[in-house]
């Protein structure tokens, strides 16, 4: 069967609705914005119990030192953070531009992201689900570096156009994670700055690594675009600073894939590697991870051995 047709009626009317909560939100004062994301916050936890129930749960396997009402308070820190994420998207064109930048956030490592910028090797930018991620990118563009960034496009296509033009205000191109993987290659090629999200479900194919204490499957991709390409891997976070409109663009690592030539299995060791540095950053600021969507969905099959019962810690080789 093909997929559902979409109702043009429907994705304008939904586009009309999203361009007219962007023009509310650019029209009140920043502290009425955030209590507005506060009180929607409070609404989302109360009504969205399937995300909620993930998120309590990603929670405790990744903090099993903390008390069930802990573990609740960080998922409902969890939505405030989300929801004052999209006010910042609609802010940051706003706000955030060359001359304002440094009211607005500092650089941390600031050495690490010139340094592999500046580098006529390709770089590959990697980031999670983490702070206000599209930043990142903005940011980039704000210093002056010319970028692309890996994403999937929206079924609405004027939402898609929408988001595209934010997104490639400051100069970052964006490329069809599904449709554009030719190009993709092409700017790495030629020693060209891409930018990824390195911490979504891979299916039973990935490369399994230890995210949190919990076996998670990564895209092997990331990795063997690195290698391939000859391209240093810098890994960033955006986290907010307090409860205002201030970030940390953070350079947490920055992976040579020439380091890992002789390993064993080179694909696995980088992808530990910049996950490890995902984790360092979200354990400074645990909130602001996107703990609502199932990271950990899949997980590695048993081996099987003749006559030996399995060991449901002995992951499949």
């Amino acid at each position: 069967m093909g997929s559902k047709r979409r109702s043009a009626a429907a994705d304008y009317a939904v586009y009309l609705a999203v361009r007219g909560v962007v023009c509310v939100i650019q029209a009140l004062p920043m502290w009425l914005a955030f209590a507005l994301a506060g009180g929607l916050a409070k609404l989302a936890y109360l009504i969205d119990k399937r995300h909620r129930k993930v998120a309590a749960e990603n929670l405790a396997f990744a903090f099993p030192e903390k008390s069930a009402a802990e573990v609740d308070e960080l998922v409902r820190a969890c939505y405030r953070h989300c929801m004052k994420q999209v006010i910042e998207m609609v802010l940051l064109p706003r706000k955030f531009h060359v001359g304002t930048w440094r009211k607005y956030g500092q650089t941390i490592n600031g050495a690490g992201i010139l340094g592999a910028m500046l580098d006529p090797r390709p770089v590959l930018v990697v980031t999670a689900h983490f702070g206000n991620w599209e930043l990142a990118g903005f940011a980039m563009g704000v210093f002056g570096f010319r970028t692309y960034a890996i994403a999937r496009v929206l079924d609405n296509a004027h939402l898609e156009r929408f988001l595209k033009k934010f997104r490639e205000k400051t100069g970052q191109t964006i490329l069809d994670k599904n449709l554009d993987f030719p190009r993709i290659e092409a700017v790495l090629r030629d020693g060209g700055k891409v930018a990824t999200l390195g911490d979504q479900d891979a299916g039973p194919k990935g490369v399994f690594v230890d995210f949190f204490n919990r076996p998670a499957s990564a895209h092997r991709a990331v990795a063997i675009l690195a290698m391939a390409h000859d391209a240093l891997m810098m890994v960033v976070g955006v986290p907010r600073i307090g409860d205002r409109f201030y970030f940390h663009i953070q350079c947490e690592d920055v992976i040579d894939p020439r380091d890992y030539k002789t390993d064993r299995d080179p694909v696995k060791a980088i992808t530990q590697r910049y996950h490890d540095a995902l984790a360092r950053m979200i354990r400074q600021h645990p909130e602001q991870y996107f703990w609502l969507h199932r990271r950990w969905k899949t997980q590695p099959t048993v081996r099987k051995k003749k006559g030996v019962p399995p060991n449901p810690s002995e992951p499949e080789a």
